[in-house]
């Protein structure tokens, strides 16, 4: 009897993983064919199978549309991101949760609070701000935004490893005459690199993705992101699908090869924090 349940307990987490796959996969997989089709047979069957593949649309649209320098501009902003989140998530969470910080409590209130509000209610002052900074179309604008937005979480989570880290690695370390710089560089961070990748993969993918503070703060052609390059060229493209969808095709491909590579890695980090918090 235990086995029968056993069995269709798994079956049942299996039908419901392959239903969770298939929800992911089926838009990606429609939206690559769809660019490989002629914008006449995406109208008359949206769901077909291009019978004669344009291999050569992501060239074209490539050089039509400028991407190159969108998704440029794309990654030095997650990439600045991703150094600023982990530099200051870290550093904050080793000192929290090695030192008796007076008001700890109120602190992380504050902190899950902020990320409970919505963006969009400091989208004008933080827009007044940028403009008075002269930061408006400037990467530096965005960096800054995405590291407030994703500081909190990256703390969080990094403070769970950094509780996992025996307090003895330190304390003989400082044995040895190493400072707090040392100890932080060369006990620290390596025993909570997975954690650090974590936040890395999360951040970067989020940011990549990122529309509305991207359209807002980087305005010009010359500084948009990808994803904000994308919402420019829909009236260049309005009426073209194939070569919208080869567009997207280009711009979601590096974040798909980017988490295929690394996402054991990310399962064993959050797995891992999720344990030790």
């Amino acid at each position: 009897m235990e086995l029968g349940k056993s069995l269709t307990a798994r079956l049942f987490v299996y039908a419901l993983l392959g239903a969770a796959a298939f929800s992911v996969a089926f838009p990606l997989a429609l939206m690559v064919l769809n660019s490989l089709r002629s914008n006449f047979d995406i109208l008359i069957t949206p769901l077909g199978w291009p019978s004669e593949p344009d291999w050569g649309v992501f060239a074209r649209v490539w050089n039509e549309a400028g991407l190159g320098r969108a998704i440029v501009n794309s990654l030095v902003i997650a990439a600045g991101t991703v150094l600023v989140v982990c530099t200051v998530s870290s550093m904050a969470a080793w000192a929290i949760a090695r030192k008796d910080v007076p008001g700890w409590m109120l602190i992380s209130l504050y902190f899950l609070a902020t990320t409970t509000i919505p963006v969009q209610m400091f989208m004008f002052p933080l827009y007044f701000v940028m403009a008075q900074l002269s930061l408006i179309n400037s990467p530096v604008a965005v960096i800054l935004i995405y590291s407030a937005i994703f500081t909190p979480f990256s703390l969080f989570l990094l403070r769970t490893y950094v509780l996992d880290v025996p307090m003895e690695l330190e304390e003989a370390a400082r044995i040895d005459g190493a400072s707090d710089f040392r100890v932080f560089t060369s006990v620290i961070l390596p025993l909570i690199s997975p954690g650090l990748l974590t936040v890395a993969l999360i951040v970067c993918l989020n940011v990549w993705n990122e529309f509305l503070i991207a359209i807002t703060f980087l305005q010009n052609a010359e500084a948009a992101t990808a994803t904000a390059r994308f919402y420019q060229l829909t009236g260049r493209y309005g009426n073209n699908l194939a070569d919208l969808m080869a567009v997207a095709t280009i711009i979601a491909l590096p974040t798909v090869i980017f988490f295929v590579a690394v996402q054991r890695r990310f399962i064993e980090g959050i797995s891992a924090g999720a344990v030790k918090g």
